[in-house]
């Protein structure tokens, strides 16, 4: 497929804002595409050039796209700056200025493996080639092509086609929307929509069936359900693993030879940031492969007990690390094994799969006691600590003596549940010691919109923010608050600069909102907020019922910036805040 004819979809997509027609669109695109082309036709609608786990960054600002268009073009540069604070958008600065009009025969793969090249280029000087390089892929193509082109490497393509959009127009593709489920699954478990839609391009319905878990490719996270009481826990699953929920990093670490990746709940990697985890990995598993799941946070060598999440959370760094490694030391406790040489463990019962992972790390201790030439004693790595139970009185003992250890509360786990990738349901059920009936529980809120300000924030620039829930059902964001209280002056001027890079000029394809803010973002950045309470309103999208009134939250408020350990899919879903304002009435009647 030439890459002009992948632009005519790019805009037909962009022309409309009806969720089914994007799906009949994407779904026609998906059937043209060749098995050999179609990942990264998938890859060019995500905006990028692989899944973020890979690492691969394109390294390139608006300013030097605007160096590379002046390049190309020929104009000069104060011109061209004029010229695009007027258009407001590099693709089109760059449309205006192509001395191509005419369509260029290059195909996908050409044009991908162009910006690819241009990419992985680095070393003395490489600034310069990529922009050289660049210049030239615009002089190649037309001046719409040019266009879409220019806004992918910006990160700029917000086609508003996001995973579950793909998922749902593959399965249309199929001709089977049942063959979805097969599809969730395989993508739950790789992370991957390109690797995913050449399996199924190449290998068909069996690919797909036949997709298991492998090294390198992170798992997306199990989730948890919430239930306000003991009682609750045990009446919906009976005897179960009891768990600390531990205040950290979500840390999925992946261990295939001598290589070691971490994962963040995200997918993003995490390696550089914990090089204790990794040592303490090749030292316990080193014959192993292996893929495990715990959390990492900062502990105090003198007590045993974790430092609240603020002190974990400086970690989350570039440079330095090893400096920091001694002041803020952190342990990994791991709770759960998904793979082992070899033997997919997401297909095992939870206790089968917590008796291995006991069993490993009690084989390594072991052999320390016999004399074996395994090292010393890892302090890095542990398991969990966890208790079985089915008896109320006993689950709440050990959610008190957790508390007052300073976690944050338990997680409780049905024992024959299978680890449901990227699923939110009722094998784990988590209790806080927020929860009194009241939404003092931290919801995870997309920003969608920002509103300027009156007083002393007008001269910021930025006052409130918009912020949405997800709707998996509908791939939809749907408004949900308006929250202006929580932020430090500094936080609102590092927000307002992060979110202006990614702003739109009309509201995002994929979000439902009656409130319209003063500027539209890009569904990107996740905060953390908590409320007083839900109520229902008039003004927002979320949980609408038959009489357009949706849920708000009142008197809402941020508890942090914003969350590095999240992206926008991961948010607090339409489900769980319905579950919440139900769970919030039945307990005030109570």
């Amino acid at each position: 497929m030439t890459f002009s004819h992948l632009v005519s979809y790019f805009e037909k997509i962009e022309a409309t804002s009806k969720r089914l027609e994007m799906f009949a669109i994407l779904a026609d695109l998906f059937r043209e595409a060749h098995a050999d082309e179609i990942d990264q036709v998938v890859y060019f609608l995500q905006g990028e050039l692989l899944p973020a786990f890979h690492g691969i960054n394109m390294g390139m600002s608006e300013k030097y796209l605007l160096r590379a268009i002046t390049h190309a073009a020929g104009v000069d540069h104060d011109t061209l700056l004029q010229q695009h604070r007027t258009l407001g958008d590099i693709g089109k600065t760059v449309e205006h200025y192509s001395q191509t009009k005419e369509e260029s025969s290059q195909t996908i793969s050409e044009v991908y493996q162009a910006i690819y090249h241009i990419a992985m280029m680095s070393g003395e000087g490489s600034v310069d080639r990529k922009i050289d390089a660049l210049a030239a892929l615009f002089s190649s193509l037309s001046a719409t092509e040019a266009k879409y082109a220019a806004r992918f490497v910006a990160g700029q393509l917000r086609l508003g086609a996001g995973d579950a959009t793909i998922l749902e127009a593959l399965a249309l593709s199929h001709g089977d929307r049942a063959f979805r489920t097969s599809l969730d699954r395989a993508y739950n478990l790789t992370s991957d929509l390109g690797l995913l839609a050449k399996t199924f391009g190449q290998k068909g319905e069996a690919g797909i069936l036949a997709t298991s878990v492998r090294c390198g490719y992170p798992i997306r996270s199990a989730l948890c359900e919430r239930l306000p009481s003991s009682e609750e826990i045990i009446e919906k699953i009976g005897r179960c693993s009891v768990e600390i929920k531990y205040d950290g990093f979500r840390c999925q670490a992946h261990k295939q030879g001598d290589t070691v990746i971490l994962f963040s709940r995200n997918q993003e990697r995490t390696t550089p940031m914990f090089p204790e985890i990794v040592d303490a990995l090749q030292t316990v598993f080193r014959q192993n492969d292996i893929i495990l799941e715990g959390e990492a946070l900062a502990v105090n060598e003198a007590t045993g007990e974790a430092f609240p999440f603020q002190v974990t959370m400086q970690r989350k760094r570039k440079h330095g690390i090893d400096l920091l490694a001694k002041d803020v030391p952190l342990k990994f406790f791991v709770f759960d094994l998904l793979y082992l040489d070899g033997v997919d463990y997401t297909q095992y019962p939870y206790k089968a799969r917590r008796d291995k992972l006991i069993a490993l790390l009690h084989k390594h201790k072991e052999g320390e006691h016999r004399g074996s030439p395994l090292p010393p004693q890892n302090t890095v790595m542990d398991i969990s600590e966890a208790i079985e139970t089915d008896d109320p009185k006993t689950l709440s003992r050990f959610f008190n003596n957790v508390v007052e250890r300073g976690y944050e509360g338990i997680v409780a786990k049905r024992l024959e549940s299978l680890y449901t990738a990227g699923s939110r349901n009722f094998n784990w059920i988590k209790l806080k010691r927020s929860y009194k009936g009241e939404i003092t529980d931290t919801l995870d809120l997309c920003i969608v919109g920002y509103f300027f300000g009156k007083g002393a924030r007008a001269r910021l620039g930025i006052g409130t923010i918009l912020a949405a829930v997800y709707d998996p059902s509908a791939a939809r964001f749907k408004t949900v608050s308006k929250i202006g209280t929580g932020f430090s002056e500094a936080e609102l001027t590092d927000l307002k600069a992060l979110l202006d890079e990614i702003t739109l000029s009309e509201k995002p394809h994929e979000l439902d909102a009656e409130m319209i803010p003063d500027v539209w973002v890009l569904p990107k950045y996740v905060v953390p907020v908590t409320a007083d309470e839900i109520t229902q309103s008039q003004s927002h999208t979320a949980c609408c019922d038959a009489e357009g009134a949706g849920l708000s939250l009142r008197f809402p408020r941020v508890t942090g910036f914003v969350r590095s350990d999240k992206g926008p899919y991961d948010v607090t879903t339409t489900t769980e805040i319905a579950a919440l304002f139900h769970q919030q009435k039945r307990i005030q009647v109570e």
